[in-house]
């Protein structure tokens, strides 16, 4: 049976669960951007000021914290799978001309232009009169080199159109694309855990250089280990067949309700243990030689890896079904991440008033209002004659 299904998959450039998660994915993107704002848990356009209560911070904590673990590295991953699959199809030029219109330009705009403008208007908040005018500071971001570090949310894009071009290269290296004979048998739990353990110590040692909070290019390399490494391991699955009988495995739904009974407990243990990050940032849990800094990359890519693995599993089983509003909703996901960012910083005022009272409603109200604006605004960009190319 596993090995029907593996065929079936490698036929098929599309997957009504991959696109459902995908699309799930992207809402808790905008989740987390909505709750940095209200919970000085990372950096965004902007943080509400003063500080969330300590309940709301340590519920802040749990929600942003298990939601980094997983949900960028499978995105990471998926791309893996779906990299190679295009390579197959479409050689290697092929898959760096799609990547460069579909993540390449996408990125450019958003650096080049959104960008700026983002900034500027949350910049006209608190500089006012001493503030110069827009084309002054558009030409000092660009002429300064700012833009390089410039990507926003899209750092994704442009970390994926690096590792395509990566993986391009190394194929034109290699000369024919290895077609390996397919397993049915997913890895087995032990080589999982090896994987994972492997990510645990290599996260902690990069993160001795680059730890959390710290970032080149706007690109945060203590989290980089994982999402190279997940993206490899999807390339790998697909080349050799095994990536719908891992999705499909019992220990795939192990490790799921693994992540969500155990993550929870071990991160509020750790925190406990470790003392709740100040806000300043200053956190011994963000790297170092120190029990708290290895706990936290222990915790993360272990929970991290069993979340996704359960994610998949419980897409591919329950979410494996195309409708309607699926796949409007799908269509439309690329262009929610580009655009939810001004949309949000556009109405965080709005939500400000609510989070006098409640920082975790303010927070969802603004990421309800952030989603539905975003689809919105995309549905109509996507009718312009030519965009669908690009988004």
């Amino acid at each position: 049976m596993p090995e029907k299904i593996t065929n079936k998959v490698q036929n098929h450039s599309r997957l009504a669960w991959v696109d459902n998660l995908r699309t799930f994915i992207i809402f808790l993107v905008v989740s987390m951007h909505a709750c940095v704002t209200y919970s000085y848990v990372g950096g965004w356009y902007i943080n509400y000021p003063p500080g969330p209560s300590p309940f709301e911070q340590i519920i802040f904590i749990l929600w942003q914290a298990h939601l980094q673990s997983f949900f960028m590295g499978l995105l990471f991953f998926i791309a893996g799978v779906f990299a190679h699959r295009t390579m197959k199809k479409r050689g290697i030029g092929g898959l760096m001309k799609e990547r460069w219109i579909r993540l390449g330009i996408p990125s450019m705009l958003y650096m080049i232009c959104m960008q700026p403008l983002i900034v500027y208007a949350t910049l006209q908040k608190t500089k006012g009169p001493d503030l110069p005018s827009f084309m002054s500071y558009w030409y000092e971001y660009l002429s300064s080199g700012s833009v390089l570090g410039g990507s926003g949310p899209m750092w994704f894009a442009v970390a994926l159109w690096i590792f395509c071009c990566v993986y391009a290269i190394k194929q034109m290296f290699d000369g024919e694309i290895r077609l390996m004979t397919p397993r049915s048998q997913p890895p087995k739990p032990s080589d999982m855990w090896l994987f994972g353990f492997g990510l645990v110590c290599c996260s902690f040692l990069v993160r001795l250089a680059y730890p959390l909070g710290s970032h080149i290019f706007n690109m945060q390399l203590g989290f980089f280990t994982q999402y190279i490494a997940v993206f490899s391991l999807g390339i790998i699955a697909d080349r050799k067949g095994w990536f719908e009988a891992l999705v499909i495995s019992n220990h795939a739904r192990s490790a799921g309700w693994m992540g969500l009974i155990i993550g929870p407990l071990f991160l509020v243990g750790l925190v406990a243990a470790g003392g709740p990050p100040p806000q300043d940032g200053t956190i011994v849990y963000s790297g170092g030689w120190n029990p708290w800094a290895f706990g936290l990359s222990f915790w993360e890519q272990l929970t991290g890896l069993s979340l996704a693995l359960g994610l998949m599993f419980w897409f591919r089983k329950l979410g494996n079904t195309t409708h309607l509003y699926a796949g409007w909703l799908s269509r439309r996901s690329f262009g929610v991440y580009m655009l939810h960012s001004p949309i949000m910083v556009a109405f965080t005022p709005a939500c400000n008033s609510i989070a006098d009272t409640s920082r975790l409603i303010a927070a969802a109200i603004l990421t309800i209002v952030s989603l539905v604006v975003s689809y919105v605004a995309t549905d109509l960009i996507l009718r312009i004659p030519g965009i669908k190319k690009f988004i």
